[in-house]
């Protein structure tokens, strides 16, 4: 039977300056949005404060935060594989961050398919959401936007064009993870712009699976990314 799942992603609030989005030495970033998608559902349920006049706010709050960890954690309890592209590394440090309740996310994050980890794991170097994408012939991020604009964006209010980037995430990610499952392949484009792939034969691990893996040869790579890179928050906080 296949798995029920609940995609999720966030946008950060703070603008992070130049192209390699080194975000860590400018935290906190805040979240400005959020969106999730549930198996079987066509429409993301999209997160976001509000002001007194129902607009968005410039941030979630504290609050805010601690009700999207909630959700995800009765999601989670419901029987729902949350699933995330880099969820391990980004989403859920951020989110441990901003809403103050590291144990609930830590969790979460754990048991859960970030399945960009599953890649790195498996590879030993990660994969872009858009790559993945291509290389599936599926949708991928709106052409002219990415997160690194985001924040931009969002200070400036135009806040449909970031909650629409946000939403096709979801999207793109549920696709993707599902496709791949049913294929038992995953396919991204390279560099080069050739496809490659990835043989998929049990499904998506949890993170928990796939830090059980063996590491990959990465004598070939002049600085491979560690592990801890994904990891570190998990024992930190």
């Amino acid at each position: 039977m296949p798995r029920q799942y609940l995609a999720f992603d966030i946008e950060t609030a703070k603008d992070v300056p130049g192209d390699d989005f080194n975000w860590r030495p400018h935290r906190p970033l805040g979240i400005s949005c959020a969106a999730t998608l549930a198996s079987g559902t066509d429409q993301p349920l999209l997160w976001h404060g509000k002001t007194r006049d129902g607009a968005p706010e410039k941030r979630m709050s504290r609050e805010d935060a601690q009700g999207l960890v909630q959700y995800l954690s009765k999601m989670a309890a419901e029987g729902f594989t949350i699933l995330t592209w880099n969820g391990l590394g980004f989403d859920f440090d951020i989110l441990a961050e901003e809403s103050g309740d590291a144990a609930s996310c830590r969790e979460c994050a754990l048991g859960h398919v970030d399945a960009m980890f599953h890649v790195f794991c498996s590879l030993g170097y990660p994969v872009a959401l858009d790559k993945a994408a291509q290389g599936m012939g599926l949708p991928g991020k709106p052409p002219g936007m990415s997160g690194i604009q985001a924040p931009k964006l969002w200070a400036q209010g135009r806040f449909k064009e970031v909650l629409e980037y946000v939403a096709q995430d979801v999207r793109a990610t549920m696709q993707i993870a599902q496709t791949c499952e049913q294929r038992r392949s995953f396919r991204w484009m390279t560099r080069k712009g050739t496809r490659s792939s990835m043989p998929l034969t049990n499904g998506w691990l949890t993170v928990r699976e796939a830090l059980k893996l063996p590491k990959p040869d990465t004598s070939w790579m002049s600085s491979p990314l560690p592990r801890r890179d994904f990891t570190a928050w998990l024992s930190a906080t």
